[in-house]
């Protein structure tokens, strides 16, 4: 069974295959345009072609339908799962773990542990390719993720942070002094034309809003608490690089990221980007769910050695 998201327009006009480009975010042009063409998106309940202009009230429903997905082997790996209920958990990712396999990744991922988690509790998601996640972190970026125990959850899940109801937010160490106390990146983004792991502003790409507030400056960083307002790939990471600021220990945004030096001589390969805060309404119970991860000893410990 696919899992369909819905979207109803808000005065977001245009051509069909632009305005899915720009709302969804976890969805590829190449995907988008795929699902297209296998008749998997319907406007108003009727199959249309890319290039359908849309007036601004359609009602969008996106039938979600895998392209040859990897095989997803369970795998006994621990879980630091911080609240679960008959529809949902909340996870604590570890820094290094993948979210879903890959070719480079096919095993050890957050979705392998999920498989065999949701095997031994018999749920609907049991077995599962595609294991009840509703969102993603990087490998190293550590912190809160939402995954849904059964279709109805998934759905209601998904839309959620389709309709930009889902709050999330990061704890960021980054380089360099940030002089305003907040602000809001507004910078569209796409995928770097010469080097496809990474994610560059572009005025041609889909919209991403960063909103940041400064909680502490150090000598040579700062620590700041970032709120997502879009979901795209690498957003943060790449908003910090695009206002002069990367991440510390980001080696895909910043170039000589190992050269570090003074108090930042020991730390860890990885971004310090930490998914502290988790905000949604719960799928059936509809009540205001939030949470909160502590930083992980690594970050802690960078920290304390800033404040020494």
């Amino acid at each position: 069974m696919a899992d369909v998201l819905t979207l109803q327009l808000n005065g977001q006009t245009g051509r069909l295959d632009k305005v899915l480009a720009e709302e969804i975010a976890d969805l590829s042009r190449a995907s988008i345009q795929r699902l297209l063409q296998e008749g998997h998106i319907l406007v108003n309940g009727q199959v249309e072609k890319a290039k359908f202009k849309l007036k601004g009230d359609e009602l969008i429903e996106v039938i979600i339908v895998a392209e040859e997905p990897l095989e997803v082997v369970a795998e006994a790996i621990p879980l630091d799962i911080i609240y679960e209920d008959e529809d949902v958990l909340v996870i604590n990712k570890p820094k290094g773990m993948v979210v879903h396999p890959s070719k480079g990744h096919p095993q050890g991922t957050l979705a392998n542990g999920l498989v065999h988690y949701l095997d031994q509790h018999q749920t609907e998601f049991a077995s599962s390719i595609r294991p009840g996640i509703v969102h993603r972190l990087d490998k190293d970026t550590t912190g809160l993720l939402v995954v849904a125990k059964n279709r109805q959850s998934h759905q209601f899940l998904s839309e959620q942070l389709l309709d930009r109801q889902m709050g999330r937010t990061y704890t960021a160490l980054v380089l360099g002094q940030v002089q305003e106390q907040a602000g809001i990146i507004d910078a569209p983004l796409a995928r770097d034309p010469h080097q496809r792991l990474r994610w560059i502003v572009d005025v041609k790409g889909k919209e991403a809003l960063t909103q940041f507030q400064v909680l502490e400056r150090f000598q040579e960083v700062t620590l700041l608490e970032v709120e997502l307002k879009t979901g795209r790939t690498h957003q943060i990471r790449v908003h910090m690089e695009y206002i002069g600021h990367p991440l510390v220990g980001d080696a895909v945004y910043r170039r000589g990221a190992t050269n570090y030096g003074g108090q930042l001589a020991s730390i860890q390969t990885g971004q310090y980007l930490h998914a502290s805060e988790l905000h949604f309404i719960h799928p059936t119970r509809q009540e205001w769910m939030s949470f909160e991860a502590p930083l992980p000893s690594n970050y802690l410990d960078l920290l304390n050695t800033l404040k020494a």
